[in-house]
Parts: structure tokens; C-alpha cells; sequence
């Protein structure tokens, strides 16, 4: 079965980076688009980047564009969020998710088939 393992978030002061990891396993991902999700309290679920796993091409929200980057090693099943100049609205839980839509980058958490279990991002000031 499908599991993508996340790991990386914490604690990071306010201009500081951070790199989140998402291991995937249970299928072949090359026909996935890969995707990051973030949800601070409450019930929103933002779209934060996403990657196609075969042709690495990819999609980063407006907010986060120029700061992070997403990135993938196809030998080792593992997706990245690279997060540089991190500010205190970037505080969440982030998310992986795997969407099985081939070519075309989805951006609702709708469109995503699974999920990881979530790591903390906590940005201080």
C-alpha cells in the first residue's frame, strides 16, 4: 500500500531555512504529481508546491514563490520542500500528498489520492 513518510519540520527563526522530506513508497510514482500542503489551525488545507514525478515539472503558490522550492530524487522515492527566507505565516503543518493524474498538476486536496501523517513548521519572530 501507498505510505509517504515526512520528516524535516521544527522550530526556525524567521529568515532561516528549512528542508522537508517526504519518502514514498507501496507503488510506482512515475505517472504521480507530488504535492505540499499546509494547514494552520483551523479547517484549509493551502496548496503550497507541487512537482510531476516523471518530468519534474512544477508549481509553487504565489506566496511562497521565489522562497521555496520543490524537488524530487527519483532513485530514492523522496520529495523535497526546500523552505529559504521563512516568515512567522509560513507556521503550519505540512503535508505530502501523491495524485495519480499524470502529466497535469492539481492543486485542490481533493485532487490528491494519499497523504502523509504531517510535520510541524513553526517560524518564530
Amino acid at each position: 500500500q501507498v505510505q509517504l513518510v515526512e520528516s524535516g519540520g521544527g522550530l526556525v527563526q524567521a529568515g532561516g531555512s528549512l528542508r522537508l522530506s517526504c519518502a514514498a513508497s507501496g507503488r510506482p510514482f512515475s505517472n504521480s504529481v507530488m504535492g505540499w500542503f499546509r494547514q494552520a489551525p483551523g479547517p484549509e488545507r493551502e496548496f503550497v508546491a507541487a512537482i510531476t514525478w516523471h518530468g519534474g515539472r512544477t508549481l509553487l503558490a504565489e506566496s511562497v514563490k521565489g522562497r521555496f522550492t520543490i524537488s524530487r530524487d527519483n532513485a530514492k522515492n523522496t520529495v523535497y520542500l526546500q523552505m529559504n527566507s521563512v516568515k512567522p505565516e509560513d507556521t503550519a503543518e505540512y503535508f505530502c500528498a501523491a495524485a495519480f493524474s499524470g502529466h497535469i498538476i492539481v492543486t485542490g486536496a481533493s485532487d490528491y489520492d494519499y497523504w502523509g501523517q504531517g510535520t510541524q513548521v513553526t517560524v518564530s519572530s
